[in-house]
């Protein structure tokens, strides 16, 4: 039996698509402050333009999966680029809170067609069965990759320039990604004879009369409220609350003087654990029920967040904190895309995949927009961390009574 190949074109590209789109949408947090200091905004105003940033981000997904599902893959990339581009524009020149949140919509519905829902879709198809779990985790390490370096870019072009112009420079690397396209070649899916004849809206009925859809759709919702929340307001959160970086320390001869360099390099750290953390549920993912992974996933960030929260916030703590999370922080993106696909198939992976994701990013939207209106309420993030903790172990135990065998195949009409 011929071994089959890993790294094919469709699954190099589309880590370059997300690398460059997440590194874009992982810097939002960075420009909380200077943007609210220009403007004089409460802190909940730009919070609430990210936090519709990622609702529409989820209402998009199911739509450009759809989409590329019915007129092209590389069609839906090239539409979500160039609204992700024209957002980024219109939000340089922001002058109202109305307006940067209006916006932000835009930029939501362009991270849809550049991200997870629409890429993982292709790759899913493109990877033979032995590396489809390894596949969808690199890609989604390629997300890691982008928060790497997204959020310290940003810090670095701010130091050089307004955030109006690094928003332009945003808008410009999103259209050059594009040019990446023609190197993707979406293959046509591999489906047995029933699911070809069974159609969109049949396989949709069927998950939604299906209780392991519904605690799949329900249990991601806890990520999408940690991982917005800490990505929207960590780098604010550190350079407000952490404690001083002394002068001769390690941090402080690498050139991490302040904590607003340490909230900025934190976002990095989560990413470039993320990158280990992902791999390896990819790769645990092909071993052990994904199910189990998923609630274990769940109670370590919930303890993690805890602990955090309750120690003293030290520049060691919030490098270890951001070290633990970034290695449990989209670990859960590829073991859930995977469930997907195992359960109902590859067909119709993206718009189902899309719609388990609408339920992250309503944690997203929640997670972001309730941060600012309870620092405003509050002076500080306090009580938004503990509804996350909540949150968190009630994804670990959702989790537990999913059923991984898959679902028959309805019969065609």
């Amino acid at each position: 039996m011929q071994k089959t190949t890993l790294f094919t074109p469709v699954l190099l590209v589309g880590c370059f698509i997300i690398l460059v789109s997440f590194a874009v949408r992982a810097s939002f947090g960075v420009f909380q402050i200077p943007i609210a200091e220009e403007f004089g905004w409460p802190r909940a105003e730009f919070s609430l333009a990210i936090a519709l940033q990622n609702l529409f981000w989820g209402i998009g997904q199911p739509l450009f999966g759809a989409m590329a599902e019915k007129v092209g893959d590389r069609k839906a990339i090239v539409l979500g680029g160039l609204v992700y581009a024209v957002g980024l524009v219109l939000s340089a020149g922001a002058q109202s809170p109305g307006a940067m949140q209006a916006y932000e919509v835009l930029v939501g519905f362009g991270i849809a067609g550049t991200g997870f829902g629409v890429i993982l879709a292709v790759v899913g198809r493109a990877a033979s069965d032995e590396n489809r779990s390894m596949s969808l985790a690199i890609a989604t390490a390629a997300g890691s990759a982008g928060q790497v370096i997204g959020a310290p870019f940003a810090e670095f072009m701010l130091s050089l320039m307004s955030w109006q112009s690094v928003f332009l420079l945003f808008a410009a690397l999103i259209l050059g990604m594009l040019l990446a396209l023609p190197l993707m070649r979406a293959p046509t899916p591999p489906a047995s004879r029933a699911e070809l004849e069974e159609s969109l809206g049949q396989i949709l009925v069927r998950a939604g009369k299906d209780p392991t859809f519904a605690m799949i759709f329900i249990g991601f919702f806890s990520c999408g409220y940690q991982l917005a929340f800490v990505t929207a307001h960590f780098p604010a959160f550190v350079t407000e609350m952490c404690g001083p970086i002394l002068a001769g320390g390690i941090l402080h001869g690498l050139g991490i003087t302040t904590t607003s360099a340490l909230g900025a390099v934190s976002i990095g750290v989560i990413g470039l654990a993320n990158i280990v953390g992902t791999l390896t549920a990819g790769w645990a993912g092909k071993r052990w029920p994904r199910k189990y992974l998923l609630a274990g996933i769940y109670v370590a960030r919930t303890v993690a967040a805890a602990a955090f929260i309750m120690l003293p916030i030290t520049p060691a703590s919030v490098l270890i904190f951001s070290a633990v999370m970034g290695s449990l922080w989209l670990a859960t993106v590829p073991l859930t895309s995977g469930l997907v696909a195992h359960i109902y198939g590859l067909r119709y992976m993206g718009t189902l995949y899309g719609i388990v994701f609408l339920s992250h990013q309503i944690g997203g939207f929640l997670g972001v927009w309730l941060g600012g209106k309870m620092y405003d309420i509050t002076g500080d993030y306090t009580m938004v961390w503990w509804i996350g903790v909540g949150v968190g172990a009630l994804s670990a135990v959702i989790h537990l009574p999913i059923r991984e065998n898959r679902a028959p195949v309805a019969a065609a009409a």
